[in-house]
């Protein structure tokens, strides 16, 4: 694999800047069944997640 151009450098660094990281520990076995739920919905994992927490986030705020 070709190493990446400044320019690419460059853009993924500004892309990044976007994002905060948020690590979530789940046991292994947990792991793997959200991965399969996210696959059999067309999903990344990290999509499901980020997901999951708006639908909640929008579940629990109609709670007030």
């Amino acid at each position: 694999m070709a190493e990446k151009t400044e320019a690419q450098k460059k853009a993924q660094k500004k892309y990044m800047e976007r994002f905060a990281i948020a690590r979530v520990r789940v046991p292994i076995e947990k792991y793997g069944h959200i991965q399969a739920h996210a696959e059999a919905h067309g999903e990344s994992v990290n999509g499901f997640i980020t997901r999951a927490i708006d639908e909640t986030i929008e579940r629990d705020s109609g709670k007030e």
